[in-house]
């Protein structure tokens, strides 16, 4: 449950903290606040800041995760061109940013790194050749799959849902190529295009493995035969945010019988993991599938699909022909982008993805000072009494449900800018020269380290994001909220600007994550983590009444082209917006202890301002294939939309700037949209 999912700018939207901390020529002044206050507290700046061409979005955050990159690229340059000793974290980031940075040794190598696994695939003859096969790339191959491998099938580790303090095993599918199952069944003219263009790439992959155009079209062909009845057995998105649908805990009997003609076995023996633990499976629909395919599917067709699977799997990696197919797809055909980003914006998010704990380490130390943490925690602590009080104060609410809410929030822990302890990254051997062997080393220790979780204690030292990260997020098991300090950063915080624009900003961005706990799916689980119904029937009815005003909102807004949101997809985010701006709202007055709000600066009152620092956190634009591609995959509404969707229910904001019924801006009466 993140904040954010995006992408040096010439200017930074509340870059300006002199005066009101407002910089007016961000401000489209020829449309009234009232009307659209996302245009208007944005427009001018988005005319000035178009999407670059090789970004699918633009906008505030995307600004600031461009500006943390060129941090981290400082911090790698210098690891790389350091005389740091061998086997230290400095020579790990360096080596492994100068290994990605070499392209022409990449080149050079062609499909050099990937002919062992080519040369498995290559023999097979049988069904249970392609089950033997789907075990050892399990165990060797980095990919998409939920155990890092590239099969149909994965195994990973994670809480108990209705233990949380029990690391269980987790059994899912991830056999789907394109982005989500409804890609293989919409017939609109847009999926149809996306559908043939996905055939074209596939098609382009297998010439550049060697067959020839005729017979790597119909290679292209097989894989959506294979992967179509996949998809029709795998939930769709918005069914899948129900926690309980995707609970089944058995044990390793139960799991066999799902699947009589897979042998799970070698697979857990592969991955070291004990086959007396528990397991849950998240679809068992999709698992019988699974088997049925892999009987009904001749192994020839399997062996085609491996290697579709391993080579767009590793094409990012690999010389340059296979990873400009890959962008030609996935960027340009699914998000629009133009143009690929430069290489060392590449690298980058290659080490902060496999090593993120060494460069973290580097990037807190500079970039994140004792203050900058000290002030957010001020922040979270009084927006959790604000939250308690509201808590507390929710009429709606029967005695034993509030209880229960109370002691869900005193339960959160906070996580603020980096981890207490750095993990330790002395088992991973990183060569200068050999880029695909480093990602395939530090995928395996990052693979094996999640696995020797389970059966052990949790460890909540642990992060879901790295330090540079421009996100947040609540994880409900863990029941935490965590900040990284790459968005703790001006300007979503800054610990020079005045506390309107800091809980405008920042503080939203806390009630946001906070809200989750008390979201859709959040509500489910209770102070420990545990997926357990801790409402009364008659207030679980209530939230549900409650949670249907924004699943409404959301259906009927039209967002262009006659599109609109799944409102049962976007309604935890859409839940987060609003209660965590309320929330922040809230808080920030209840800073000031019963003293006057600050004053009218530049002809902003303080109120003005806090809600302007809110919609400049969601300045951003972004191509028609990526607002597509959003809706579709989602769950975070566009940007416009929940700045707009959170801000008509909030009678506050519509004091603020003198907004009346009948205006854009405002929902009509009785139809406002309120979580506490």
């Amino acid at each position: 449950m993140n904040l954010w999912k995006a992408a040096l700018g010439v200017s930074i939207p509340l870059a300006l903290w002199a005066a009101s901390g407002i910089d007016r020529s961000t401000i489209d002044a020829s449309c009234k606040p009232c009307d659209d206050f996302w245009r208007y507290a944005n427009g001018a700046w988005m005319d000035k800041n178009p999407v670059p061409a090789s970004k699918s979005s633009w906008g505030t955050m995307s600004v600031m995760a461009e500006a943390n990159r060129e941090r981290s690229r400082t911090i790698l340059e210098t690891a790389r061109d350091s005389k740091a000793p061998a086997g230290s974290n400095e020579r790990k980031i360096g080596d492994f940013y100068a290994s990605c940075m070499d392209t022409a040794a990449i080149d050079q190598r062609g499909l050099v790194p990937l002919k062992k696994d080519l040369d498995r695939i290559a023999a097979i003859a049988t069904a249970k050749d392609v089950a033997a096969v789907i075990v050892t790339l399990q165990g060797t191959v980095s990919g998409g799959g939920p155990g890092g491998g590239i099969g149909p099938v994965g195994l990973s580790g994670g809480p108990d849902l209705k233990n949380s303090k029990d690391i269980i095993a987790n059994v899912g599918g991830s056999g789907l190529s394109l982005p989500d199952r409804d890609y293989y069944f919409k017939t609109d003219a847009k999926s149809v295009q996306i559908r043939e263009a996905f055939l074209m790439y596939a098609a382009e992959m297998f010439v550049l493995l060697g067959d020839s155009p005729e017979a790597a079209a119909a290679a292209a062909k097989t894989i959506m035969a294979v992967e179509t009845p996949l998809a029709e057995a795998t939930k769709p998105r918005a069914d899948r945010r129900d926690p309980y649908s995707r609970y089944h805990k058995m044990d390793f009997a139960a799991l066999a019988a799902l699947t009589p003609d897979f042998d799970w076995q070698p697979l857990f023996t592969n991955l070291g993991v004990k086959t007396t633990t528990a397991i849950n499976v998240a679809e068992p629909d999709y698992l019988k599938k699974f088997n049925a395919q892999l009987t009904a599917v001749p192994a020839a067709d399997w062996q085609t699909w491996l290697r579709w699977r391993l080579v767009s799997g590793a094409a990012n990696n690999l010389s340059k022909p296979f990873a400009d197919a890959a962008f030609r797809f996935n960027s340009g055909v699914l998000l629009g982008v133009k143009e690929q980003a430069p290489r060392h914006e590449f690298c980058g998010a290659v080490v902060d993805r496999m090593l993120g704990d060494a460069l973290g380490e580097v990037w807190v130390r500079k970039h994140f000072p004792p203050a900058a943490k000290r002030r957010m925690n001020e922040l979270v602590e009084n927006l959790r009494a604000t939250l308690r009080e509201e808590l507390q104060n929710a009429e709606w609410l029967a005695p034993e449900t509030r209880k229960n809410a109370v002691a869900k929030l005193e339960a959160f822990a906070p996580k603020v800018g980096y981890p207490d302890r750095w993990r330790d990254y002395s088992s991973v051997k990183i060569d200068a020269k050999a880029y695909y062997e480093n990602v395939r080393a530090a995928s395996a220790f990052q693979r094996a380290y999640q696995l020797a979780k389970i059966g052990q204690p949790v460890n909540r030292n642990d992060w879901g994001m790295t330090p540079p990260t421009v996100n947040a997020y609540y994880s409900p098991s863990m029941n935490e909220i965590a900040f990284p300090a790459g968005i703790l950063q001006p300007p979503l915080f800054d610990v020079n600007a005045g506390d309107e624009l800091n809980y405008g900003a920042i503080g939203a961005v806390i009630g946001h994550e906070m809200g989750h706990g008390f979201d859709d799916q959040g509500s489910k689980f209770d102070a420990e983590g545990n997926l357990r119904n801790w409402w009364t029937a008659e207030d679980r009815q209530k939230f549900e009444a409650r949670a249907g005003c924004v699943i409404e909102e959301f259906n009927t807004m039209d967002v262009g082209d006659g599109l609109r949101h799944n409102g049962r997809l976007v309604v935890g985010e859409a839940i987060g917006d609003l209660g965590g701006l309320t929330l922040a709202y809230r808080a920030w007055k209840r800073s000031l202890k019963g003293k006057p709000a600050p004053p009218v600066i530049d002809g902003f009152t303080a109120d003005q301002r806090f809600f302007l620092a809110f919609a400049r956190v969601w300045a951003s634009q972004a191509r028609p294939d990526a607002l597509r591609f959003q809706l579709n995959t989602n769950p975070h509404p566009l940007a416009k939309f929940r700045t707009i969707g959170t801000l008509r229910s909030m009678p506050e904001f519509r004091a603020a700037f003198n907004c009346k019924r009948g205006d854009p801006m405002v929902r009509p009466e009785g139809q406002d949209c309120k979580l506490w």
